[in-house]
């Protein structure tokens, strides 16, 4: 099981910064372990983000993106205190939610 998310949210002028670092092995399914045997895919398929229960982004990836992936955006509105809710499900049907309030 992959370990938790680094969430960090800011808000300025009225915009606010999300930047999330996943841990998570995303194999492709192509590649081979020591003893050649091909290591079985696990990627995250899907990962939402939402603002105090609002969806603000929904973003749905593949084996193609790297082992702990990193991603950031901005969307209009928030302030210091709201919530960011970060969520993924992987192609192996595993989950994990974490949570950070905007600085």
């Amino acid at each position: 099981m992959a370990g938790p998310m680094r969430i960090r949210a800011a808000a300025s002028d009225g915009v606010t910064e999300v930047r999330i670092l996943m841990s998570h092995p995303m194999e492709t399914g192509q590649r081979r372990d020591s003893s050649g045997e091909l290591i079985p895919a696990h990627y995250i398929t899907e990962l939402t983000a939402k603002h105090n229960d609002k969806v603000v982004l929904t973003s749905y990836m593949g084996p193609s993106v790297s082992t702990n992936p990193y991603l950031a955006f901005k969307f209009n509105g928030g302030a210091s205190g709201d919530t960011i809710q970060v969520s993924w499900v992987d192609n192996k049907g595993e989950s994990r939610t974490d949570d950070v309030q905007i600085r």
